[in-house]
């Protein structure tokens, strides 16, 4: 197979250099060049968008060819997962800093706020932070490495679809390290390449699209953290939260009864996300709680 020496960032696992070329993509974004770690099988994205080039205002409004739901629209229903995902969270820190990563127009926060945590995003958008700001969430416009915040400061950090984002996930697994309390809890949702969702659906898979440039497993996931001194994890293949939460949200997007035969669709993928075969699980939904030594 193809060696591509042009790709030069070292995989943040093995810290090696030493790429293969996989396949072309065939789904709704075809012909994007996905390559592997010829070590630990890690894949990632090859050539790529300039990352700030992609979360202009028109990527918020659903005008540009890769695009994002604006949460402002449907903030109610959103309501019902951010919720119940701090929910979850307070089973395991109650209290504290809490760090959101890509935090958007900052609702999540607003969640979190509503629960007595001290909150603090990050946001590349310049459209997006702005607005968070202006409501009263405190949202640093940049990267995280940037922000420069103090060691040792966050009692809980979340990044919700974000790690993929990433163009330089060793410097940011370090710094996420860094950053986070002794005992403190870093969350992370993202695709679980793991899962034979992704392994059977191949290059047509619907995760590979322009800003997702590193595509991770809860196995090779684990790895990472556990080098970098994390000791405790619990893995949710699937979502963090119930389905009745997840039910809710879909309510925002309903235009007509009909749409309500959705929950029908959406409870089946639900309850299959907790599914395996031969020891991995069938979808490739994921969310990872790691606690730091």
């Amino acid at each position: 197979m193809k060696v591509l020496d042009s790709l030069q960032e070292e995989c943040p696992l093995d810290k090696l250099t030493d790429w293969q070329f996989l396949y072309k993509t065939t789904g709704k974004y075809s012909g994007l060049s996905i390559v592997e770690c010829r070590h630990c099988k890690l894949q990632a994205l090859f050539p790529r968008t300039n990352q700030k080039e992609l979360y202009t205002q028109d990527y918020y409004q659903g005008k540009a060819d890769y695009t994002y739901i604006d949460e402002r629209d449907h903030k109610k229903f959103f309501q019902y997962v951010w919720e119940a995902r701090i929910r979850n969270i307070k089973k395991f820190v109650r209290s504290g800093n809490f760090l959101d990563i890509g935090s958007s127009f900052g609702g999540f926060l607003e969640s979190a706020k509503g629960e007595g945590f001290q909150v603090q995003g990050v946001e590349i958008s310049e459209y997006a932070s702005r607005y968070a700001n202006e409501i009263g969430i405190p949202t640093f416009n940049g990267s995280l490495v940037e922000a420069r915040f103090p060691d040792n400061h966050f009692h809980v950090i979340t990044m919700i679809e974000v790690i993929e984002h990433i163009e330089n996930p060793s410097l940011f697994f370090q710094e996420l390290t860094r950053i986070l309390k002794p005992g403190g809890l870093l969350l992370l949702q993202t695709a679980n390449f793991d899962g034979w969702q992704a392994k059977s659906e191949g290059p047509n898979y619907h995760y590979y699209m322009p800003g997702h440039v590193f595509y991770y497993s809860d196995t090779i996931l684990k790895k990472i953290l556990t080098n970098l001194g994390f000791s405790r994890f619990v893995s949710y293949f699937g979502v963090d939260f119930p389905l009745y939460a997840k039910l809710q949200k879909s309510r925002g997007s309903f235009q007509k009864w009909k749409d309500y035969l959705n929950w029908f669709r959406i409870s089946y993928y639900h309850f299959k996300s907790k599914w395996k075969r031969n020891g991995f699980p069938i979808t490739s939904s994921y969310v990872l709680y790691a606690f730091k030594k």
